[in-house]
């Protein structure tokens, strides 16, 4: 963990120019001012893969942008099997339980190398009460949230095995121009849509049979996305 001076962050010094914290939707209401009411430092994380962010039950204290990366938010169910209800990518802002004084919902688990930024939830209080904007955009968050909790669960938990994997790589792509999409182990694939790893094993086989992935290396594919699509919505 490396921790940021809010002059630092406010001023683009030690890697902060380009930061989430600093230029994502959340903060950019933000002036000069607001960064002055903070008195306690940023903290920037660098995650490698496997570990965890928070757990879930951790008292919530911090909120955290995502300056790049991705994380899963993890549910266990009563049998010990995991559910991923959701993916965190860049920009996304997670831990807005803690708003509410609630403990966190999920663990927050790494997939891909992440760097995340965060502030304490008493910091984000004082701010929004004082800046409008902000104040606004954490409800927006919040819809945001929704939303994307609303779409797992019309999206990727009905239909087939091969409807949900379709729809998870077509979520997953970077950018369409390129079709380029990193997967994750076939486990986390199956615990995100409520398959078997073996089935979703066998999925990724036979799109694979299919040319509807093309594996460019380890694990990062080109797609078909226009038969994806289709796929996706029969």
């Amino acid at each position: 963990m490396k921790l940021i001076t809010d002059k630092e962050a406010w001023e683009g010094e030690a890697n902060c120019l380009s930061c989430t914290l600093r230029n994502s939707v959340l903060f950019a209401g933000l002036t000069e001012q607001d960064f002055d009411q903070i008195h306690q430092p940023i903290d920037l994380y660098t995650l490698p893969p496997g570990s965890t962010l928070y757990r879930a039950g951790d008292k919530g204290e911090r909120l955290y942008t995502i300056r790049n990366g991705i994380l899963k938010l993890v549910q266990y169910l009563p049998d010990g099997t995991q559910r991923i209800v959701r993916l965190i990518r860049s920009t996304d802002v997670i831990g807005l339980e803690a708003l509410l004084d609630q403990p966190y919902q999920h663990d927050a688990v790494v997939l891909h190398p992440t760097e995340a930024c965060s502030l304490p939830v008493t910091v984000v209080k004082a701010l929004s009460r004082t800046n409008p904007l902000l104040h606004q955009e954490l409800l927006t968050r919040w819809q945001k949230a929704l939303n994307e909790a609303d779409a797992w669960l019309t999206e990727l938990s009905t239909g087939s095995a091969k409807q949900r994997v379709a729809r998870l790589l077509l979520r997953l792509v970077r950018n369409e121009q390129s079709s380029e999409c990193e997967l994750f182990s076939r486990e986390d694939m199956g615990a995100m849509l409520g398959i078997t790893t073996e089935t979703a094993s066998r999925t990724i086989a036979e799109f694979k049979r299919q040319s509807l992935l093309v594996e460019t290396r380890p694990n990062l594919f080109l797609l078909d996305i226009r038969n994806l699509q289709h796929l996706a919505e029969d």
